[in-house]
């Protein structure tokens, strides 16, 4: 890997951003580069680089460190725990299994193996992610300390000499390979083997076959996103009835939408017909007009409501006029009995009631009324 070139001690370190010479100079960062400026958040380096070898050369592998001790954190050194595995489509069970590596101990140094593209199609089948994707996406992971490339497929006393491996971190399954039933079996044995849980539900295989049932969604998604047939390995009529597909689904996408624009433009309509409907109603019948309204006709109305009055006249055609004083009194004034029945009351009442009643005789006139009456009366 290429080294920043040193600076002298007495010149000084600008802190100022470098200014760009051209547009396109730090577009991104460089793929190889040194992070010895990043103190806080560096990738794990691999066991050849410096400061791997740096931190081997450190171990006194001399003293042996026994599970007991690893657990009570009794230890003078750091321990150095291995992991290996492929790691392809690195996942979050790749993660926890490191967590827990990690964490197995006090003060653990985790290395991590992984092998290459080689030995593991000729081992296991072929893998999504290249070697060198795979190395890169592990030693970005945080609980790694650094990265062994080109990791063994088994592990024999050489390899854990070499890297002076304390303890191997594995999940408990026996793994069988090249006619051993569990490769991890000799390490046990000897106590250099640490457990580590899977996590259920995930993993590289489960994710692979999530793709393989999902084939035509995600060759469909590609296909619309500017892949070629050929870099998805699709044939030719495979990849018109893809398009089709994608193009229906496009139509049907777009129906909907002017489906729903149509929908909101009744909508709104209906509600500005509404307010004008609301706001005629109210200038038409608000409240001064209703006011005036019931103020015109509330005379009517009680007038209909009402009861038919009395009439003017009595039914035996009596004045109502006529009270109940003088009047009644010479109404019901009657001769005294010996005149017989036809007396002047009645007479009176039936002038008064013709209206042609007389003024009152003098006193001499009533006497020779008098006599002719009676008079007459003898007569009969």
């Amino acid at each position: 890997m290429d080294q920043m070139p040193e600076q002298d001690d007495a010149s000084p370190v600008s802190t100022a951003p470098a200014t760009p010479t051209s547009p396109f100079e730090f577009k991104m960062l460089p793929l190889f580069m040194d992070f010895e400026d990043f103190s806080i958040c560096q990738p794990a380096p691999f066991s050849y680089d410096d400061k791997a070898m740096l931190e081997l050369e450190r171990c006194d592998y001399t003293q042996r460190i026994t599970y007991q001790m690893a657990r009570a954190g009794k230890t003078t050194r750091r321990v150095r725990v291995y992991a290996d595995g492929i790691y392809d489509l690195f996942h979050q069970g790749h993660a926890r299994q490191l967590m827990q590596a990690k964490n197995v101990f006090p003060n653990v140094y985790l290395i991590v193996g992984v092998c290459n593209d080689e030995l593991t199609l000729r081992m296991k089948g072929r893998t999504v992610m290249n070697g060198f994707e795979r190395y890169e996406a592990v030693r970005h992971c945080r609980y790694v300390d650094e990265i062994v490339p080109n990791a063994p497929w088994t592990l024999n006393d050489e390899f854990l000499d070499e890297h002076k491996i304390d303890f191997v971190a594995h999940d408990d399954i026996p793994y069988g390979a090249g006619g051993v039933n569990d490769i991890y079996a000799p390490l046990k044995a000897r106590g250099m083997f640490v457990a580590t849980e899977r996590t259920e539900g995930v993993s590289t295989s489960d994710i692979v076959a999530r793709i393989v049932k999902d084939y035509d969604v995600y060759v469909r998604r590609n296909l619309a996103r500017g892949y070629s047939a050929k870099e998805l390995n699709v044939s030719f009529l495979s990849e018109k009835k893809f398009r089709l597909q994608n193009k229906m689904d496009e139509l049907k996408s777009r129906g909907k939408r002017e489906l729903t624009k149509v929908k909101v433009d009744i909508i709104t309509k209906w509600e500005e017909k509404s307010r004008e409907f609301i706001d005629a109603f109210l200038l038409l019948f608000g409240k001064e007009r209703l006011n005036t309204f019931w103020n015109e006709s509330k005379g009517r109305i009680i007038q209909a409501l009402s009861p038919p009055g009395s009439p003017n006249g009595s039914i035996n055609g009596d004045d109502p006029d006529a009270s109940d004083g003088a009047n009644s009194e010479d109404e019901y004034m009657e001769l005294p009995p010996e005149h017989g029945t036809d007396s002047v009351g009645s007479i009176n009442r039936k002038q008064k009631r013709s209206g042609q009643v007389k003024p009152s005789p003098s006193p001499n006139d009533t006497n020779e009324e008098h006599e002719d009456v009676v008079h007459e009366h003898r007569s009969d």
